[in-house]
């Protein structure tokens, strides 16, 4: 017998709601109100997101946010900024004490991913999980030189021909894991690197052209485009088959929607939330 997890397909929001439904979701799987969910989504308009423990005047240049009319917004997941714009986005949830989860962050990964790497096989592309072999890859992975998300692959995560295509984070509260991640369609890299805050233009140029080394947009690897509507239909049927479980779709309540609202209103859309640190 399959498990059956939730699926909702909430569509694009603004950066506050989306960050407040993820923690919403958290909260209800914690107090045993929903089973594992899997949520994909979009951003309305698109989002800059940065990392729990990053840090904005240091890292990030918000003139340009503001210039590209970029929302903003802290996850509560660690990481480095992502610029959210033409992809996919996905976030799973599930206890920390389910049968099929690892105790460790790493382990974790690669079973939530699975499902990622099985819906990168349903589009067609030889994909495989970056495993760092040498100490400086290690290394890399402690201390990134970079403010930029798909700079630099961490354990576990996707890899097409050697570059990076998808990058996730994840944070344990409560005994529930929150995973999510940007599965990119289609990137502007002049546009993500204008984002970030560098020592010089030389050291920006040296990061944007390892950048073209190391990440790279699916559509980029594909002879045929990939729509939103596609990779949502393939990373279901991904999911499904690498967590071995049936997504039952499911809508939020009114009462739901609200309770979301309010998260969003008192921390995703605080200043105070986004800017501290």
């Amino acid at each position: 017998m399959k498990e059956t997890w939730r699926f909702i397909d909430s569509g694009f929001s603004s950066p506050a709601y989306n960050m407040a439904l993820d923690e919403a979701l958290l909260n209800w799987h914690s107090e045993g109100k929903i089973p594992p969910t899997i949520r994909f989504y979009g951003w309305d308009p698109a989002t800059l997101s940065i990392g729990y423990f990053q840090k904005v005047e240091k890292e990030i240049n918000m003139d340009a946010v503001k210039k590209y009319g970029l929302g903003f917004v802290r996850r509560p997941t660690g990481g480095r900024g992502v610029l959210h714009d033409k992809e996919l986005t996905y976030s799973v949830i599930v206890s920390e004490a389910h049968a099929e989860m690892p105790k460790t962050v790493t382990e974790a990964y690669r079973v939530i991913s699975q499902g990622l790497l099985e819906g990168f096989k349903e589009l067609g592309l030889d994909t495989y999980f970056a495993i760092p072999k040498t100490q400086q890859e290690k290394d890399a992975i402690r201390n990134p030189r970079s403010a930029v998300c798909f700079d630099a692959p961490s354990w576990y995560e996707l890899v097409v021909e050697g570059r990076k295509v998808a990058g996730s984070a994840q944070t344990r509260q409560k005994g529930v894991i929150l995973q999510h991640g940007s599965i990119i369609l289609d990137i502007d890299e002049d546009q993500l690197f204008d984002l970030f805050k560098y020592p010089s233009d030389r050291v920006r140029d040296r990061l944007q052209k390892n950048f073209k080394n190391k990440a790279v947009a699916i559509n980029e690897l594909r002879d045929v485009p990939v729509s939103y509507e596609e990779a949502k239909d393939a990373f279901k049927k991904g999911f499904e088959l690498g967590l071995n479980i049936k997504l039952e779709p499911y809508t939020l309540t009114e009462e739901e929607r609200k309770m979301v609202q309010k998260i969003a209103v008192e921390r995703y859309a605080n200043d105070s939330w986004n800017y501290k640190k």
